[in-house]
């Protein structure tokens, strides 16, 4: 598994240059998140760490996620994805901290779709959440490898925000 090196280098260096560390929660993408930010530059110096969190009871017990809530939508939604993320800062004790949850197959609980919520929060508040909607016939590591690949993209645009307004 391989990621576009000019991407983690550009975070790696963002994070390094502002300071600031991160944290990675994830469900859909099952550690490929967690796996990139191992991979970048000098990851010691800004990734705290990450943890995968696939079933209901362990997003209620480690992330605080809502039970009922969870119940209600097979714990994929825009608000458990931003709980997710909150919690996992608040966890690692880290700047940024991004979550994930969705479907790589298409599964009854999903309307025989393929999508995922994907949320980034940043010193305590939620700035980015965004739901990814991919064709029911992708195959389930393409569908994981692009949510990752995604997300990444979409944490380098945000950092590129936090930059320019500094």
């Amino acid at each position: 598994m391989e990621f576009q090196k000019n991407l983690l280098e550009y975070i790696s260096q963002s994070l390094m240059t502002t300071d600031e560390t991160i944290s990675v929660v994830e469900s859909v993408t099952s550690g490929c998140l967690q796996l990139a930010f191992s991979q970048m530059p000098n990851a010691s110096l800004f990734y705290k760490g990450g943890m995968t969190t696939y079933t209901l009871a362990e997003k209620v017990r480690l992330l605080n996620v809502d039970r009922e809530e969870a119940e209600e939508c097979d714990c994929v939604s825009e608000n458990i994805a931003e709980t997710m993320a909150l919690n996992a800062a608040r966890l690692f004790e880290s700047d940024w901290s991004i979550a994930t949850t969705g479907y790589c197959t298409p599964i009854r609980n999903s309307s025989y779709k393929i999508f995922a919520y994907f949320s980034f929060s940043y010193k305590g508040e939620i700035v980015l959440t965004k739901k990814l909607e991919l064709h029911p016939k992708t195959q389930a590591l393409n569908a994981q490898l692009y949510y990752t690949e995604f997300i990444l993209g979409c944490f380098k645009s945000e950092i590129n925000q936090l930059l320019i307004l500094k």
